[in-house]
């Protein structure tokens, strides 16, 4: 087996690694943030739970791809693109909906997850960083793990105005941001799929 092989399995041996922590964290919390989202009526939470939901399929998708062709992984990251817009607009409909016929966000369970799930997220975010420059499907779980951080802050932001102004705006407000955010990460993750197979098909074919 010559180096460049060698180079090879050790960089999909680290990439499997590193995205079975990612998929397992992500998942833990999903159910977590899922179940008090309920409980606690936020809409805050719940949309974050689904973010960590799209991820962990994202990360299951993209340790599918590891060690296959570039054309697998850009078709793994064009999935989980789509899959994290199909997504958003789910939690959109959600949001849409409480923000009609009312909830009671409980701002304690809303602090008290959002604190857990930012750091559960930065631990991923310290995972990834090393291959957020790497291959796409890789690019597109540290796109995905760098937004996460920043609507688990979210989370704990709307937590403390819902306790302080005692209103339940706060937590749709930042029910629709995170929508936004996961949104627009799905866009730029089918941006680059996009990008990426353009210039595969670029590239002279010797046979």
């Amino acid at each position: 087996m010559s180096d460049c092989d060698c180079s090879v399995t050790i960089d999909s041996r680290e990439q499997s690694r590193v995205l079975r922590a990612l998929l397992g964290i992500n998942a833990i919390m999903f159910v977590l943030e899922l179940v008090t989202g309920i409980i606690a009526e936020s809409t805050g939470l719940i949309a974050d739970s689904l973010d960590m939901l799209a991820d962990a399929s994202v990360y299951a998708i993209g340790l599918y791809a590891v060690g296959k062709a570039a054309l697998v992984k850009i078709r793994a990251a064009a999935i989980s693109g789509a899959l994290q817009i199909l997504l958003a607009l789910g939690v959109a409909a959600e949001i849409i909906r409480r923000a009609i016929w009312g909830s009671e966000p409980e701002p304690l369970f809303m602090i008290g997850i959002g604190v857990a799930a930012l750091l559960a997220n930065i631990v991923c975010v310290a995972l990834i960083s090393k291959h957020r420059n790497g291959e796409v499907h890789m690019r597109a779980s540290w796109v995905f793990s760098k937004n996460d951080v920043l609507a688990n802050a979210g989370v704990v932001a709307a937590g403390v105005l819902v306790q302080v102004l005692d209103s339940r705006l706060p937590d749709l407000v930042i029910g629709a941001a995170i929508v936004v955010v996961v949104f627009r990460g799905g866009l730029a993750i089918l941006r680059d799929a996009r990008g990426e197979r353009q210039r595969l098909d670029s590239v002279p074919n010797d046979s």
